[in-house]
């Protein structure tokens, strides 16, 4: 009998050591939302003098060939409006403007960008820096006369060759001297050149600015917070 009750009972314990290692553990805590966000961009048709814009991502012109956003509109972090106004001010006093390629980019299209070339010369890699159009800080523009006339370039947009770099040694006498003018307004006004791209302008500090992945319908329809790209 006391032989039994030994067997039973260490059958028991056995169980019970089942039971309490097959008990359903709590769930982990759940991570915190990212907090919302003003995004403060704005879209450039409200800065005066207007600038020309030629919105090319919008279209299947481009070096993706694929229609990247739903509508030519540019929008740009309100500071660099603010920046962008004084540009304009100024160059109207020469019969001049700015056309504008490009201005925020969503980060889902910077990611579709580096996919497409995966060359930080050209595309930032949404993997290290998260993009500097994402933050809408950064421009592509050119300049143009009165009558919207493009001013001679060292070449076309999105041109992925060496003499759409700055510091190229193709450059014309005229090509060198519209791309120092433009050079010349943007950086009075806080903007930093990019090197490889003659079109391409980050506005000063624009590591300070989080990059931002909301739509431009979202834009559109006045939305004025979103969560930063993870």
């Amino acid at each position: 009998m006391a032989r039994k009750t030994k067997t039973l009972c260490f059958s028991l314990c056995n169980l019970g050591i089942a039971f309490t290692c097959n008990a359903q553990q709590p769930p982990p805590p759940l991570s915190p939302s990212p907090a919302l966000i003003e995004h403060n961009l704005v879209n450039v048709g409200m800065i005066y003098p207007p600038l020309l814009q030629e919105i090319r991502y919008a279209t299947m012109c481009n070096f993706t060939g694929q229609v990247l956003y739903p509508f030519p509109t540019a929008f740009v972090h309100r500071d660099v409006a603010a920046a962008l106004q004084k540009v304009q001010k100024e160059l109207k006093a020469e019969g001049l403007c700015l056309k504008i390629f490009d201005g925020y980019r969503p980060f889902s299209v910077q990611t579709k960008m580096w996919m497409r070339l995966s060359d930080e010369r050209y595309v930032s890699d949404p993997n290290r820096s998260k993009g500097k159009h994402t933050r809408g800080t950064a421009v592509d523009v050119t300049l143009v006369d009165r009558m919207g006339n493009q001013l001679k370039m060292p070449t076309g947009y999105d041109d992925f060759s060496d003499k759409a770099h700055r510091f190229s040694s193709k450059w014309t006498t005229e090509e060198r001297a519209n791309s120092l003018k433009l050079e010349a307004a943007m950086k009075r006004h806080n903007f930093i050149p990019f090197p490889f791209e003659w079109w391409h302008y980050d506005y000063t500090g624009w590591e300070n600015y989080p990059p931002l992945d909301i739509s431009f319908e979202s834009l559109a329809r006045g939305v004025r917070t979103t969560v930063p790209a993870q």
